[in-house]
Protein backbone atom coordinates (compact mmCIF):
# COMPACT_ATOMS: atom_id res chain seq x y z
CA UNK A 1 0.00 0.00 0.00
CA UNK A 2 2.88 2.17 0.62
CA UNK A 3 4.56 1.69 -2.48
CA UNK A 4 1.55 2.26 -4.56
CA UNK A 5 1.13 6.34 -2.60
CA UNK A 6 4.79 6.72 -3.42
CA UNK A 7 3.88 5.28 -6.84
CA UNK A 8 1.19 7.90 -7.32
CA UNK A 9 2.61 11.03 -5.47
CA UNK A 10 5.82 10.33 -8.26
CA UNK A 11 3.55 10.21 -10.98
CA UNK A 12 1.28 13.27 -10.05
CA UNK A 13 4.67 15.37 -10.00
CA UNK A 14 5.54 14.17 -13.08
CA UNK A 15 2.40 15.52 -14.65
CA UNK A 16 2.27 17.57 -17.74
CA UNK A 17 -1.20 18.98 -18.46
CA UNK A 18 -2.18 20.92 -21.79
CA UNK A 19 -2.26 24.63 -21.40
CA UNK A 20 -3.65 26.73 -23.13
CA UNK A 21 -1.68 30.54 -23.65
CA UNK A 22 -3.67 33.71 -23.84
CA UNK A 23 -3.20 35.75 -27.07
CA UNK A 24 -2.74 39.63 -27.02
CA UNK A 25 0.23 41.71 -28.05
CA UNK A 26 3.01 42.04 -25.09
CA UNK A 27 1.81 39.77 -22.45
CA UNK A 28 4.10 37.62 -20.57
CA UNK A 29 2.57 34.74 -19.03
CA UNK A 30 3.68 32.80 -15.52
CA UNK A 31 6.83 30.42 -16.54
CA UNK A 32 5.62 27.71 -14.18
CA UNK A 33 3.10 26.89 -11.71
CA UNK A 34 2.79 27.59 -8.26
CA UNK A 35 2.45 30.65 -5.68
CA UNK A 36 4.30 34.13 -6.23
CA UNK A 37 6.44 35.12 -2.82
CA UNK A 38 8.18 37.83 -4.09
CA UNK A 39 7.51 40.67 -6.38
CA UNK A 40 10.20 43.85 -7.30
CA UNK A 41 7.76 45.86 -9.11
CA UNK A 42 9.75 49.16 -8.80
CA UNK A 43 11.89 48.60 -11.04
CA UNK A 44 15.11 48.67 -8.25
CA UNK A 45 16.23 45.48 -8.61
CA UNK A 46 19.10 45.33 -11.55
CA UNK A 47 17.95 45.11 -14.67
CA UNK A 48 14.76 45.75 -14.32
CA UNK A 49 11.55 43.76 -12.69
CA UNK A 50 11.60 40.32 -10.54
CA UNK A 51 8.68 38.08 -10.21
CA UNK A 52 9.62 35.14 -8.17
CA UNK A 53 7.51 32.23 -8.00
CA UNK A 54 7.69 29.24 -5.65
CA UNK A 55 7.09 25.74 -6.52
CA UNK A 56 6.01 23.18 -3.64
CA UNK A 57 6.19 19.63 -4.14
CA UNK A 58 2.39 19.54 -5.00
CA UNK A 59 2.78 21.88 -7.86
CA UNK A 60 3.18 21.20 -11.63
CA UNK A 61 6.83 21.32 -12.38
CA UNK A 62 7.05 21.97 -16.31
CA UNK A 63 8.66 25.25 -17.41
CA UNK A 64 6.93 27.19 -20.20
CA UNK A 65 8.02 30.15 -22.35
CA UNK A 66 6.51 33.32 -21.23
CA UNK A 67 6.58 34.98 -24.32
CA UNK A 68 7.58 34.21 -28.36
CA UNK A 69 11.00 34.40 -28.14
CA UNK A 70 14.57 33.56 -29.66
CA UNK A 71 16.98 31.87 -26.61
CA UNK A 72 19.55 34.16 -26.95
CA UNK A 73 21.71 32.92 -23.86
CA UNK A 74 21.38 29.82 -21.30
CA UNK A 75 23.83 30.14 -18.23
CA UNK A 76 23.91 27.81 -16.03
CA UNK A 77 25.88 28.22 -12.45
CA UNK A 78 26.04 25.60 -9.46
CA UNK A 79 24.77 26.41 -6.12
CA UNK A 80 23.62 25.53 -2.56
CA UNK A 81 20.05 23.87 -2.12
CA UNK A 82 18.49 26.26 0.21
CA UNK A 83 14.52 26.02 0.67
CA UNK A 84 13.19 27.68 -2.30
CA UNK A 85 10.95 29.72 -0.89
CA UNK A 86 13.86 32.10 0.75
CA UNK A 87 14.82 35.04 -1.25
CA UNK A 88 18.36 33.65 -0.73
CA UNK A 89 17.89 30.46 -3.00
CA UNK A 90 18.10 33.40 -6.16
CA UNK A 91 21.27 33.96 -5.42
CA UNK A 92 22.68 31.46 -3.38
CA UNK A 93 21.07 28.21 -4.98
CA UNK A 94 21.65 25.83 -8.23
CA UNK A 95 20.13 27.61 -10.98
CA UNK A 96 19.93 28.05 -14.84
CA UNK A 97 18.90 31.71 -16.35
CA UNK A 98 17.66 31.32 -20.00
CA UNK A 99 17.59 34.61 -22.24
CA UNK A 100 14.85 35.19 -23.78
CA UNK A 101 14.37 38.27 -26.92
CA UNK A 102 11.38 39.02 -28.25
CA UNK A 103 11.01 40.38 -32.02
CA UNK A 104 10.93 43.97 -30.63
CA UNK A 105 14.33 42.98 -28.63
CA UNK A 106 12.88 42.99 -25.51
CA UNK A 107 14.53 40.29 -22.87
CA UNK A 108 12.76 38.74 -20.38
CA UNK A 109 14.99 36.25 -18.35
CA UNK A 110 13.68 33.04 -16.79
CA UNK A 111 16.10 31.51 -14.48
CA UNK A 112 15.33 28.02 -12.65
CA UNK A 113 15.88 27.92 -9.08
CA UNK A 114 16.58 23.97 -7.19
CA UNK A 115 15.56 24.17 -3.94
CA UNK A 116 16.12 22.26 -0.93
CA UNK A 117 14.78 18.76 -2.33
CA UNK A 118 14.98 19.74 -6.04
CA UNK A 119 18.45 18.38 -7.16
CA UNK A 120 18.28 18.59 -11.07
CA UNK A 121 17.29 21.07 -13.44
CA UNK A 122 16.28 19.79 -16.65
CA UNK A 123 16.13 22.87 -19.54
CA UNK A 124 15.25 21.29 -23.21
CA UNK A 125 16.33 24.38 -25.52
CA UNK A 126 19.56 25.80 -26.76
CA UNK A 127 20.98 28.95 -27.98
CA UNK A 128 18.93 30.00 -30.94
CA UNK A 129 15.87 27.84 -30.39
CA UNK A 130 12.84 29.37 -31.12
CA UNK A 131 9.68 29.20 -28.49
CA UNK A 132 6.19 29.96 -28.75
CA UNK A 133 4.48 31.74 -25.39
CA UNK A 134 2.92 28.98 -23.12
CA UNK A 135 5.57 25.89 -24.60
CA UNK A 136 7.59 23.89 -22.45
CA UNK A 137 10.92 24.27 -22.52
CA UNK A 138 11.97 22.36 -19.24
CA UNK A 139 11.38 21.27 -15.83
CA UNK A 140 12.98 21.55 -11.66
CA UNK A 141 12.36 18.27 -9.55
CA UNK A 142 10.57 18.73 -6.60
CA UNK A 143 10.34 21.61 -4.44
CA UNK A 144 12.16 24.63 -6.56
CA UNK A 145 12.04 27.91 -7.35
CA UNK A 146 11.31 30.69 -10.76
CA UNK A 147 12.62 33.54 -10.91
CA UNK A 148 11.34 36.07 -13.87
CA UNK A 149 12.94 39.01 -14.35
CA UNK A 150 11.62 41.65 -16.54
CA UNK A 151 12.52 44.98 -18.23
CA UNK A 152 12.15 48.09 -16.13
CA UNK A 153 9.21 49.20 -17.87
CA UNK A 154 7.07 46.03 -17.53
CA UNK A 155 3.76 46.60 -15.76
CA UNK A 156 3.47 43.51 -13.12
CA UNK A 157 0.36 41.85 -12.85
CA UNK A 158 0.71 39.82 -9.95
CA UNK A 159 1.59 40.16 -6.22
CA UNK A 160 3.03 37.86 -3.60
CA UNK A 161 0.88 35.40 -2.26
CA UNK A 162 -1.29 34.81 -5.42
CA UNK A 163 -1.32 31.43 -7.51
CA UNK A 164 -0.30 31.17 -11.16
CA UNK A 165 -0.25 28.09 -13.58
CA UNK A 166 2.45 28.15 -16.01
CA UNK A 167 1.88 29.29 -19.14
CA UNK A 168 -1.62 30.72 -18.63
CA UNK A 169 -1.83 33.30 -16.20
CA UNK A 170 -0.41 36.59 -17.24
CA UNK A 171 1.62 38.35 -14.96
CA UNK A 172 3.06 41.54 -16.87
CA UNK A 173 2.77 43.20 -19.81
CA UNK A 174 5.55 44.46 -21.65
Amino acid sequence: MVLLAVAAAVAGFFRDPARVAPGGEGLVVSPADGKVVEVDDDGAHPGGRRVSIFLSPLDVHINRAPLDARVADIRYQPGRFLAAYKGKASEENERNAVELTDASGRTVRVVQIAGFLARRIVCDVGRGDSLKRGERFGMIMFGSRVDLHLPADAMVAVRPGERVRGGETIVARL
